[in-house]
């Protein structure tokens, strides 16, 4: 009896269910949470001051990475007891990367042929090799990681003060449009 299954449509669908279950952004989570990749960290660095950072996968965007860090910023300040926080040397990176996924669907024997062309491959001139080799699926791959120094005060915000967060407005607003894990 043969197999029902040809190689590639095995190989494809294998693909297509490791991709599916690693295509969700980074939750709202500690750094290294359950050994996953990326998340929030913080550091203290006097009493009223933290560097908090948060970064993403490859589809969290940029967006949401730079949300959960002001998120985070804002859980800090309410928990150490302070009423709003303002960002200092606020930066968003973005780290960019191209992978090469092959065919799955690409297999040996069909190649192209023609009687009339001759390449040459693997140092013979064969009719048989195809003289563009196997396809490539090329794709960017941006992951961003966000960053902040954060000083925490007392009492009522500076209105005047773009870089000036109310934290209880912070956690209010921006906590229900994150995914937790």
């Amino acid at each position: 009896m043969r197999h029902l299954l040809n190689k590639p449509v095995v190989i494809a669908a294998a693909a297509a269910l490791a991709l599916s279950a690693c295509a969700t952004a980074t939750p709202y989570q500690p750094a290294g949470y359950q050994g996953q990749r990326g998340g929030y960290a913080e550091q203290k660095l006097e009493t009223n001051r933290y560097r908090v950072s948060f970064a993403g996968n490859s589809v969290t965007t940029r967006e949401q990475v730079e949300m959960a860090l002001l998120l985070r910023a804002a859980e800090l300040t309410v928990q150490d007891g302070y009423d709003w926080f303002a960002t200092v040397n606020r930066a968003t990176d973005r780290d960019v990367r191209y992978g090469a996924t092959p065919d799955p669907f690409y297999y040996e024997r069909y190649r192209y042929w023609s009687p009339y062309w001759q390449f040459y491959h693997g140092g013979l001139w064969s009719p048989w090799s195809d003289p563009f080799g196997r396809d490539f699926d090329m794709r960017e791959i941006d992951r961003y990681e966000a960053s902040t120094e954060i000083v925490m005060s007392h009492g009522t915000k500076p209105a005047d003060d773009p870089n000036a967060f109310d934290a209880r407005d912070v956690i209010q607003n921006i906590g229900p449009r994150l995914s937790r894990p």
